[in-house]
């Protein structure tokens, strides 16, 4: 059994500290692994986080008010009435994702084009010009929660 204080780390585990700048003969005398020259090779403190040479820093370059979250964000997937002429009866979300207009997600129906036709569109959006587009051709247009 071995006492405490005979304990040793196990052979070859440990390393001798790298003494630099203590002659050639050393491997690391010289330079002292700094290269030659240069900002890096100088004495004193290192380069601070985020200096750029002198040039403004990128953090104090952006803009520093103002946050989104986007985590929460609700987006949706676009549909103009144009694209809504060459469907027939009721349009709802999934008969759009069928067709391949939209992807998965919310939908919402934005007034760009002409509606010619009367159509029962329901989506989870419209915009108000939608809304009067739809209902002036004769459909109806249904909010789905």
């Amino acid at each position: 059994m071995s006492l405490l204080s005979e304990l040793k780390p196990k052979r070859g585990s440990t390393h001798k500290k790298k003494r630099v700048g203590r002659g050639d003969g050393s491997g690391w005398g010289g330079t002292a692994g700094k290269g030659h020259k240069g900002q890096k090779a100088r004495s004193g403190a290192p380069i601070k986080r985020g200096f750029e040479g002198g040039q403004m820093q990128m953090a104090r370059r952006l803009p520093k008010f103002g946050f989104t979250n986007t985590n929460f964000k609700t987006t949706y997937n676009i549909v103009n009435i144009s694209q809504l002429n060459n469907l027939d009866g009721e349009v709802t979300p999934q008969m759009l994702k069928d067709m391949g207009l939209v992807g998965t997600g919310l939908v919402k129906i934005l007034a760009d084009g002409e509606l010619s036709k009367a159509l029962t569109v329901k989506a989870h959006k419209f915009s108000e010009s939608a809304k009067k587009a739809i209902e002036g051709a004769g459909g109806t247009a249904e909010v789905i929660k």
